[in-house]
């Protein structure tokens, strides 16, 4: 039987934001605190530290995921993606735009999370109504009490995708 010490660090790989990726964690370590401190990624914050808060939310094989709450070995070998991956060529997505128009962001230290629940939420529920994305929602704690910005503009960027995805169709 393989025994595996509690404190040996062990090499972890993943594809971070579109790229391999790699650093060393004990078995213990937190997928928050990898992503910040081994691979650099500190568009990930931490709040509660208990899963509540959802600030440290990232996507992780498609799922969004409480960061804070998973071990990095679990996310061995998985695609991970954080709120440093959402702009691409140096252009924030469209949601980030319009959490930037509808001054959905506040202080900021929510705002990571929040995008990345938004987005697998989005993939997920392309036509969600107001009642809908509070609910979704309800899984951040914002201090600032930004949720009507962040509200529009889940909204909006869900309702812009609506009208070009018709408009490829027809």
């Amino acid at each position: 039987m393989l025994r595996i010490r509690v404190d040996e660090k062990r090499r972890i790989e993943m594809t971070v934001n579109g790229r391999r990726s790699s650093g060393f964690a004990e078995a213990r370590t937190l997928l928050s605190d990898f992503l910040r401190h081994e691979l650099g990624r500190y568009g990930v914050h931490v709040g509660c530290e208990h899963g509540v808060c959802g600030a440290c939310t990232v996507i992780v094989g498609g799922r969004a995921v409480r960061s804070c709450t998973q071990r990095a070995v679990e996310a061995e070998g998985e695609e991970v993606l954080t709120v440093e991956g959402l702009a691409k060529d140096g252009r924030l997505s469209d949601l980030q735009e319009a959490f930037r128009r509808h001054h959905a962001l506040q202080c900021g230290f929510c705002t990571a999370g929040v995008l990345m629940s938004s987005t697998n939420y989005l993939e997920s529920t392309p036509t969600p109504n107001e009642e809908q994305v509070r609910e979704m929602l309800s899984g951040h704690i914002c201090r600032c009490t930004g949720y009507v910005g962040m509200v529009e503009a889940i909204l909006e960027v869900a309702q812009a995708r609506r009208r070009e995805a018709k408009a490829r169709e027809g």
